[in-house]
């Protein structure tokens, strides 16, 4: 039986299951350097603090949340506003399955809808499977920041993506929150 998947927006209530997904990344890997596991309440107010203007998207196979990405904000100053970072996670069990390009086809979608221009991703390098991802996708490799953070006993690279994803418009207006198009 062919599973069914559905790319969805996530809700407060999914909390719990992305939090699932994410913490074998803190704990296990280097890929996030995020060092502590948050509760489900501060997990919940992260993503809520990032919906009030950036797509928290999900995806489900048969009913299970098997991954999750979002958008944030690229950097504070005003004029970069029409850029964003990207982020997504998926399970491991779940790899190979074409579910990160369907989050980012749709991630990608709703930021163009939203006003964005350029995305950025950065990954900590090596991670030979998310490096073969962005690039196959079209991003390019901008830089790398060396020995940016140190997790698990090492120094560790962070290599940084940029993918254009709109034209850009000689006077471009504010981005519009996701709000105007989740029901936020």
């Amino acid at each position: 039986m062919k599973e069914n998947r559905k790319i969805r927006f996530a809700k407060p209530e999914d909390a719990e299951n992305i939090l699932n997904i994410y913490q074998k990344y803190i704990t296990d890997t280097a890929i996030t350097f995020e060092m502590q596991v948050p509760s489900v309440l501060e997990f919940q107010n992260r993503m809520s603090k990032i919906m009030e203007q950036f797509p928290y998207l999900v995806c489900e196979m048969d009913g299970k949340v098997v991954g999750y990405a979002y958008a944030s904000k690229h950097r504070e100053r005003a004029a970069y506003q029409w850029s964003a970072d990207l982020s997504i996670y998926i399970e491991e069990t779940y790899h190979r399955q074409h579910i990160a390009t369907m989050l980012y086809d749709k991630l990608i979608d709703l930021l163009k809808m939203q006003g964005y221009c350029t995305v950025y991703a950065g990954v900590t390098s090596p991670n030979p499977n998310s490096e073969a991802f962005h690039e196959a996708y079209g991003f390019e490799t901008v830089g790398v920041f060396r020995n940016v953070g140190y997790k698990l006993g090492q120094w560790r690279d962070v290599k940084w993506y940029s993918l254009p994803v709109s034209e850009y418009p000689e006077c471009p207006i504010q981005p519009r929150s996701i709000g105007n198009y989740s029901g936020n």
